[in-house]
């Protein structure tokens, strides 16, 4: 065996372990360990999913994951933010079928509301965020933020009076109808309850600029 030779052989395991580690800290993979901790949150809940089945759904080994994510925690944060920004991606779509601007939510709402299991377990996610304490509180607290960006204070003209509705105001009661149309929806799946998110939005596009 030549010198190079040896030298090859007797490095090799520890080059191929150099060769991997730049990809295993990709974003490509980290992006893999998130789409596959989104699965598992809507498959099990936050509380009932394992870093372990998560790391399985990636096909990446438990010690691999903790190298990208230190907890379950940051992964919940991160598969918040990729729904988040997949949801985003839907309703962009959606606004450039021409979909009518009131049925843009109703119609991303629709979406999430044909799989039921997941939508429940997002649901109890956002109802344990209420708590201070839970690691998804500021998410969800700067997520309201950048909606409220979206509306602006105006007057909501009806048959008995021209209150002011605040951008404050709006996305409130946005996000009230959001979250009370997905219980309805999972008490009463019969029943399409999707055009009053549609009569809401028509309602407050109504408002003018103060």
């Amino acid at each position: 065996m030549s010198a190079v030779t040896a030298d090859a052989a007797s490095d090799g395991p520890a080059h191929a372990r150099r060769r991997r580690g730049p990809y295993a800290t990709t974003p490509a993979r980290r992006a893999e360990i998130v789409q596959a901790a989104s699965a598992s949150f809507a498959e099990h809940g936050y509380e009932r999913a394992s870093l372990r089945d998560i790391a399985a759904r990636a096909n990446v080994t438990h010690a691999a994951l903790l190298r990208h994510f230190a907890s379950k925690d940051e992964l919940l944060l991160a598969a918040l933010a990729l729904r988040d920004e997949q949801d985003e991606e839907l309703a962009r779509q959606i606004v450039e079928s021409e979909v009518p601007a009131e049925r843009v939510l109703s119609t991303v709402l629709r979406e999430e509301f044909a799989h039921p299991d997941q939508q429940r377990n997002w649901l109890a996610i956002t109802v344990a965020a209420t708590n201070p304490d839970h690691p998804a509180h500021d998410f969800f607290l700067a997520r309201r933020d950048r909606m409220r960006e979206s509306f602006t204070t105006g007057r909501l003209a009806t048959t008995e009076d021209h209150e002011e509705l605040t951008a404050d105001d709006k996305v409130t009661m946005v996000l009230a109808m959001m979250d009370g149309l997905r219980i309805q929806s999972l008490l009463n799946p019969g029943r399409d309850v999707l055009p009053l998110m549609e009569r809401l939005m028509r309602m407050l596009a109504t408002t003018g600029a103060s």
